[in-house]
């Protein structure tokens, strides 16, 4: 089963080779944000091919300053575009952008966009609800568990839609939240999704890089079942995990080469949503038997 929207249109390789830098809190194989964007920009060198388009990561640029650093390297060495991963880095973006009015920078979730900055923007609460729904129609104890990182973002948007889909189908249903404080407490998720199930939560979920805990968390634990988001983390407990909301971010990226194509730098806000495809939900084949 899969609920999905149409394609999004298609886009004509670029007349000369785009160069494009991502920045990342994480790593490209993080199973969540971070390697979401980077199969986007695989999948969007596939189509157009490595002749019209060549790109680069930094990995683990936690760091403000460390970006900073970085992301005025890559502008300097005359890269089309930088994307810069994550909503930490809007102010640093903000501050170098005006060195560099030729240059293309991009970063989310965020909704404040400049001359030469798109802001893009994860609709997180549309298959949040849906989840929501199956969980509080799955759940045997009526406790679900949500491990999240920080309140902001499209973490927040993930959990209120989460909460309000538990509360459409099943009212009685009750949804506890924790937060770690961060979005790479790998460790810190695992603990919380433990306090959880100490709970009696048999349904449970969480968003950015630090969910996998979580999940690893849950896959210990007979009878009780993972949603995640941003990526479809089946292959890490493929007994657990029963859904997961999938970002594509294939028409962002070439939406942004097409703004640029066309001579706009910036300026735009972009969203991932059902209606344009960018949003996926996608069912574990395994687990689709226990799914009302």
């Amino acid at each position: 089963m899969l609920i999905a929207a149409g394609s999004g249109p298609s886009y004509s390789a670029p007349a000369k080779k785009i160069r494009i830098a991502m920045l990342m809190a994480s790593t490209i194989d993080d199973m969540a944000w971070s390697q979401s964007m980077y199969e986007g920009l695989k999948a969007v060198q596939k189509e157009l091919g490595a002749d019209k388009l060549e790109f680069v990561t930094s990995e683990r640029m936690g760091n403000p300053v460390d970006a900073g650093a970085a992301i005025r390297q890559y502008a300097d060495q005359g890269f089309d575009i930088i994307l810069a991963h994550g909503a930490q880095y809007q102010s640093v973006l903000m501050e170098l952008a005006p060195d560099f009015p030729r240059t293309t920078f991009a970063y989310g979730t965020g909704f404040t966009a400049a001359p030469n900055i798109f802001a893009y923007d994860p609709q997180a609460q549309e298959g949040a609800y849906l989840m929501g729904m199956i969980a509080a129609l799955m759940s045997k104890s009526g406790i679900v568990g949500i491990v999240g990182p920080v309140e902001s973002g499209d973490a927040i948007k993930y959990n209120y839609g989460f909460q309000q889909g538990v509360a459409a189908a099943n009212p009685k249903a009750k949804v506890r939240i924790a937060y770690t404080g961060s979005f790479g407490d790998i460790v810190g998720a695992g603990e919380l999704a433990r306090v959880h199930m100490d709970a009696k939560a048999d349904i449970l979920t969480g968003s950015a890089q630090q969910a996998v805990g979580a999940a690893r968390a849950v896959a210990e634990r007979a009878g009780v079942y993972w949603m995640s988001t941003d990526m479809d983390q089946a292959s890490l407990a493929p007994d657990h995990v029963l859904a997961a909301q999938v970002y594509h971010w294939e028409k962002v990226v070439k939406a942004i080469i097409d703004y640029r194509a066309q001579g706009i730098l910036g300026g735009k806000h972009l969203t991932l949503n059902f209606a344009d495809g960018t949003l996926e939900l996608r069912y574990n084949p395994k687990l689709m038997s226990k799914i009302p």
